[in-house]
């Protein structure tokens, strides 16, 4: 069985809308997959926002779950871990460190290409350091700086938008980024023998 954490800031609006949709489509299709979310920022308990619960019940998708804080135990349980952003990737990051080789932006996991996953991880490299130097008091270089803004152009983003606050139109076009990005995501994982 495989274990899939799915992270956003306040696990109130993408996060839970990919675990209900990822829970609904791994289902539809017989794997065995657990699936659960969790925010970077935000307190256990808080209800799905009311658009994001709407937008699921159009697409008679069920989702009972609260908000919960991202916490070590979720980490740990965790096989494979996809955030909505590259932002929360690196906070998640930034806290567990460990958990670098399992996790991805959803996006970067669902359809990445080879020659744009050395970039990544090149960039993500120089941002590790760059943490580094930062706690040491230490500065960047010059040609490390210049590298990763070269970098950072040539990546596609691989962020999926906040809705928050926004209309039911918006919440819609977030959740249908998020089924396809699913769908890709177990394409791969039926391919990868995760069934």
């Amino acid at each position: 069985m495989k274990r899939i954490l799915f992270v956003c800031t306040g696990n109130t609006c993408r996060s839970p809308m990919a675990e209900a949709i990822m829970r609904d489509r791994a289902a539809r299709r017989s794997l065995d997959i657990e699936v659960r979310s969790a925010g970077v920022s935000t307190v256990d308990g808080m209800a799905v926002s009311a658009n994001a619960a709407e937008t699921l019940r159009r697409k008679q998708i069920a989702h009972n779950g609260t908000s919960r804080v991202l916490a070590e135990s979720a980490v740990q349980w965790a096989d494979l871990i996809l955030t909505m952003t590259a932002s929360h990737k690196r906070s998640l990051l930034g806290r567990f460190p460990s958990a670098m080789e399992k996790t991805h932006t959803l996006l970067e996991y669902a359809s990445l290409d080879e020659q744009t996953a050395a970039k990544l991880a090149e960039l993500e490299r120089l941002y590790t350091e760059w943490q580094m130097k930062q706690a040491l008091g230490q500065e960047v270089t010059d040609a490390d700086r210049t590298r990763m803004i070269e970098l950072e152009r040539q990546i596609p983003g691989f962020d999926i938008d906040d809705p928050f606050g926004g209309p039911l139109h918006v919440y819609e076009s977030c959740a249908a980024q998020i089924e396809e990005a699913v769908e890709k995501l177990l394409d791969r994982l039926a391919k990868d023998g995760h069934s």
